[in-house]
């Protein structure tokens, strides 16, 4: 019997089965899809307070945020990473003594000993950074926050909980739960089709926009509405080339980040508009296309349109439902329902990218209680995240030049900031370009696919070029066949083993 079953392998569900295994818990996780196939992939890629929740008074949840981009950039520094914003000034929108009084404030409740710069007043006309804006900017603010590559770090925290001894299952849907005196019953479909059933002391409900659908599905009567809200973004060729963000403000009082992406590109969004169809199908439509455009194009120079868009994504986030009326406003904290009339159900409610820790950590309290433990949290000062011991990309870019001088730049700058020190676990015992088998295109080697094959639960074309990677902005149509060929072989070829149902023994994290 597993003393935990987690049901949802986004961030916040590998989040707990990562702090759970940590503290000596036997887990499971189960996803029916992809780990990040849906939320947590369609994010702004962002770890941030979040300035614009300071004009909702939401004091409390700025400060677990801000405090928590310090400790992911310690746990993973090679994946999270400081960004600089430029923050136009509008004066039509708000006037600047606010936005300098609410920058002072986002200052203010970062934790003692924060590492990154504090707000300040610039001038943007005749600057770098003022060039891609419109004449009539011609002052701003910076500030600073820190990006992400979101499909990963739930990939890295599936990895840790997985060396730490959890079982982790992707495309295995969880059919019916019920309870029994000695804990849960929980029958599994795994990707083979196959039926499967677990037992586990307690339940964690971390499936996100599905999380009132699963109460009810159990036939549980405790269930909690959520607002879901749909955010989407585009991607569209670099819209300048310096290495800082922009954050416009809009008509509508929102407003809108455009980020470097990936080297050639810009990400722009999000929106926030309510949802009430299948999370599951969720796609960006015209409408949302166009307000990106538009918002855009009311700061910078150059214009953009549907034709310019060279890929977009969105996803569903679960609102806690507190009655605002605009979608924007609603709460992105989160809550953790733990209801005990039986075997114990933890509902995971809410939340953002930037706070899944402190979530998993709040979360695993409350499990190892139930348990009858006192284990204690471990992970804010805890080892760092698969492959982050080596520290910043910049480093690792070193580290990888020294050891393998032949590996060529662009290929060593991706890997350091997606792998890490696990990219010499690609590498293996190559000694040129030509030993990490066929290339793809865009640095895209064979070596690459079957390690994302192995290791990270990479099972279809898309895990591999939209999640682990994100190739598919720069494989054309052919190339994204052939790894798409590729993968399909390897699979019929040599399948990996089927994952285990039954507990494993006790485990310890491997090293880098």
């Amino acid at each position: 019997m597993f003393d935990v079953l987690v049901v949802g392998g986004g961030i916040n569900g590998v989040g707990i089965a990562r702090d759970a295994a940590g503290r000596g818990l036997k887990v499971a996780l189960c996803e029916q899809h992809d780990l990040a196939a849906h939320t947590s992939s369609a994010s702004s890629k962002l770890i941030h307070g979040g300035l614009r929740y300071l004009e909702h008074r939401a004091f409390g949840m700025v400060r677990k945020a801000l405090a928590e981009r310090q400790v992911l950039m310690r746990l993973a520094p090679h994946l999270v990473h400081p960004l600089p914003f430029v923050l136009p000034h509008e004066p039509h929108l708000r006037p600047a003594w606010m936005i300098r009084l609410g920058l002072m404030v986002y200052d203010r409740l970062a934790p003692r000993g924060d590492t990154l710069p504090r707000s300040r007043r610039v001038p943007l006309r005749g600057t770098a950074l003022g060039a891609p804006l419109r004449d009539s900017v011609t002052r701003g603010f910076l500030y600073a926050d820190a990006q992400v590559a979101d499909a990963r770090l739930v990939v890295l925290n599936a990895l840790d909980a997985h060396e730490r001894g959890a079982c982790i299952w992707t495309r295995t849907t969880c059919l019916q739960a019920w309870r029994e005196p000695s804990g849960w019953c929980v029958d599994l479909r795994d990707e083979r089709g196959q039926l499967h059933s677990v037992q586990a002391r307690m339940l964690v409900n971390a499936t996100g926009p599905w999380a009132s659908r699963f109460t009810e599905d159990i036939s549980l009567s405790r269930s909690t509405p959520l607002r879901l809200v749909q955010g989407s973004h585009i991607v569209v060729p670099a819209l300048h080339d310096h290495g800082h963000a922009y954050l416009l403000q809009q008509p509508d009082g929102r407003i809108v980040f455009v980020v470097p992406f990936e080297d050639r590109f810009s990400l722009i969004g999000t929106t926030d508009v309510d949802f009430d169809e299948d999370p599951a199908r969720v796609r960006i439509d015209p409408a949302q296309r166009d307000y990106l455009c538009a918002a855009v194009n009311r700061s910078f120079r150059r214009q953009i349109g549907a034709d310019d868009v060279l890929w977009s994504f969105s996803g569903v986030r679960p609102l806690l439902d507190d009655a605002h009326a605009a979608a924007s406003a609603v709460t992105r904290d989160y809550r953790l329902d733990l209801d005990v009339e039986g075997a114990p159900l933890l509902n995971v409610l809410g939340g953002k990218l930037t706070t899944f820790r402190r979530l998993a950590e709040e979360a695993v309290d409350l499990l190892v209680h139930e348990a009858g433990s006192n284990a204690p949290a471990w992970t804010a000062e805890g080892p760092v995240l698969p492959g982050g011991d080596l520290g910043t990309p910049a480093q690792v870019r070193h580290w990888l030049a020294t050891r393998w001088p032949w590996l060529p730049a662009p290929l060593a700058a991706r890997w350091a900031r997606s792998y890490g020190s696990r990219a010499a676990r690609i590498l293996g015992n190559a000694e040129s370009l030509e030993a990490l088998g066929m290339h793809f295109g865009a640095d895209l080697h064979e070596a690459e696919v079957e390690y994302l094959y192995l290791h990270e639960w990479v099972r279809h074309v898309d895990d591999l070029l939209w999640r682990r990677t994100l190739l598919g902005l720069s494989l054309d149509a052919v190339q994204q066949h052939d790894v798409a060929q590729w993968l399909a072989a390897r699979v019929a070829r040599d399948p990996t083993p089927a994952p285990r149902f039954d507990v494993p023994g006790p485990t310890t994290r491997s090293t880098p």
